[in-house]
């Protein structure tokens, strides 16, 4: 079983998710929950998306190179 780990969160960032959380009638570990399998996915695709030989995708290649 993974370990349990706690994160500490600003007060701006709180004050967000209890808004949120009472406008979308949502408990904050779900929206928590929600917003991070949106950033794994994102970064999934900007990884794939990669040249696996330079690290660079490919618009930051081609975007200061001269021909």
């Amino acid at each position: 079983m993974p370990e349990k780990k706690a994160y500490t969160l600003d007060a701006k960032t709180m004050e967000q998710l209890a808004f949120y959380s009472e406008l979308l009638k949502k408990d904050i570990p779900m929206m928590v929950h929600e917003a991070l399998e949106q950033y794994f996915v994102n970064e999934e695709k900007r990884l794939a998306e990669q040249d696996p030989m330079t690290n660079l995708s490919y618009d930051e290649f081609w975007d200061d190179l001269d021909i």
